[in-house]
């Protein structure tokens, strides 16, 4: 038999029986707490640990700015051509897991190696540039192999309502625990070791070891659809990739619609807003704790009540509604930074905003990323096959491409706001402490002074970066997806019984 034609014969599973459901609801979120700590830290975190531990010339900014812009360059193939290995690979433990382990054991590795580095300089420039193409790799293999199998083990529009904000709420305990502990215990009275690099150095050692155990949970207790395993697998080529998207109408607006979403969803989270929060309030890395937690605390509920939410409110409406949530948000944020005195009143104001913009955002991210996942079957529809690998690719390609736009625009505003300038400062103290030249209570002190002297533009400019654009983003993709994006609840239920009439029609003929 010629690799072309390589099938495995499997065993039939029918993923909707209650007892597989019910087991497959958990087993398969679970695995993706110790992904989402490890995407997080690496994400949201290694801009600040390279402001906060190495002193950056304007020239190195912007080098580290197009090495995370070239690797995401890099993912606009790397991340489809996965996906379509994915689709060929042919195993008894199905094509999904076996990369999800090998994805998850890399990737601990490359995380553990980007946060324990004593270069300093261009020789970290280089580093970084590196290990930054290493981390595309790996992680791409474990995060298109985990949300690929999501219309594997779902086959309902209910089933996968529920799935999608179940695992989309486990992503977010992973990532708000990071988010949580992170800033906790590398700025403030909580730092470990006494310094920031030796701080990220120990957290780096701790997620790496909890990501490949949290994916066993997936990889031992979720048992997935493996039918299309029994035909012969596409062979992988660019031409097949753009065949996909470009044959796809639906699929291309969701890639322009999801890609403007993801900026306006990352802009805070990526750095402007721990920056923000440490100039105007203190190098406190609990007060960006609150900020965060608190912020992402709303979300959480709606992932738990948005299967009941969507029998209630078709999706188009609840966008709405969360477009009204977020403008409330950012209003808030908006006055407590440029109406209030820089006090607990004016961070709770902040942070309660935050909590309603970031329930809009996320709640627009549950929303696109089931509008992606529903144009599996309008492709099967349409082309006669399903390649789920392929269109489950794109998720997390544009993810990763708007967290490049996201760098870019992150560098913009602190080359406009002369955020290094500061930084700098708080890095040379931090590596003085790493090399026990000064004190833990020394290092404080200085830094307090410095946060002291910075000037009001600084951060009333980032306030302002952070709120408007994402807003504006966020309305922008409401607009496009409200007059382009067809597939509703009505149309996809449509779409479904003429797949199953389709089927029953062929098992006939045969």
């Amino acid at each position: 038999m010629s690799e072309k034609e390589k099938t495995l014969s499997v065993k039939h599973i029918d993923v909707e029986d209650p007892a597989i459901k019910k087991r497959n609801l958990w087993f398969f979120p679970l695995g993706t707490v110790g992904r989402d700590m490890v995407y997080t830290m690496f994400t949201s975190f290694i801009y600040l640990f390279v402001l906060y531990t190495k002193e950056l010339t304007d020239g190195q900014v912007v080098a580290i700015t197009m090495i995370m812009v070239a690797a995401r360059i890099f993912d606009a193939f790397n991340d489809p051509i996965m996906g379509n290995i994915i689709e060929r690979t042919r195993t008894k433990w199905g094509k999904f897991k076996p990369w999800q382990l090998a994805g998850a054991l890399s990737t601990s590795v490359v995380l553990y190696l980007a946060f324990n580095t004593k270069l300093t300089g261009w020789s970290f420039v280089v580093f970084f540039g590196v290990i930054y193409f290493l981390y595309s790799i790996t992680y791409t293999m474990n995060d298109i192999s985990y949300w690929g199998m999501i219309p594997a083990v779902s086959r309902t529009s209910d089933s996968r309502n529920q799935f999608t904000a179940r695992t989309t709420l486990f992503a977010g305990v992973g990532a708000t625990l990071a988010g949580l502990l992170i800033p906790m215990f590398t700025a403030g009275k909580l730092q470990l070791g006494g310094n920031s690099s030796s701080a990220y150095g120990i957290i780096a050692l701790v997620v790496g070891i909890l990501c490949p155990l949290f994916i066993l949970f997936t990889l031992l207790g979720a048992r997935e659809n493996r039918d299309d395993m029994e035909k012969p697998a596409d062979r992988v080529s660019f031409k097949l990739i753009a065949e996909t998207i470009f044959g796809n109408d639906q699929l291309r607006w969701m890639v322009l619609i999801y890609l403007i979403h993801q900026i306006a969803n990352n802009l805070i989270i990526g750095g402007i807003g721990a920056n923000y929060v440490y100039f105007r309030y203190g190098y406190e890395g609990g007060l960006y704790s609150l900020f965060s937690t608190v912020g992402m605390a709303a979300t959480a509920l709606l992932m738990v009540f948005y299967p009941a939410i969507s029998r209630k409110l078709n999706r188009k409406k609840f966008l709405k509604v969360l477009l009204c949530v977020a403008a409330a948000g950012c209003i808030l944020m908006l006055v407590s930074g440029l109406v209030m005195p820089a006090n607990m009143m004016a961070f709770w104001t902040l942070t309660i905003g935050y909590m309603l913009l970031a329930f809009g955002l996320y709640g627009f991210h549950l929303i696109l990323m089931i509008s992606i996942f529903n144009t599996v079957e309008y492709n099967e529809l349409k082309k006669g096959s399903r390649r789920e690998g392929i269109i489950t690719s794109i998720r997390p390609f544009i993810t990763k491409l708007g967290c490049a736009l996201v760098v870019v625009l992150t560098s913009l505003c602190y080359l406009l706001f002369r955020v290094t300038d500061y930084t700098n400062k708080i890095a040379s103290f931090e590596q003085a402490a790493n090399q026990n030249l000064i004190t833990t209570e020394m290092k404080n002190a200085e830094i307090a002074y410095v946060i002291q002297n910075i000037g009001s533009g600084q951060s009333i400019g980032m306030l302002l970066f952070m709120v408007i654009v994402p807003f504006v983003l966020l309305l922008c993709s409401y607009l496009l997806y409200i007059r382009f994006y067809k597939l509703d609840e009505e149309k996809y239920a449509q779409i479904l019984s003429e797949l199953e009439n389709r089927s029953k029609t062929n098992q006939t003929t045969e």
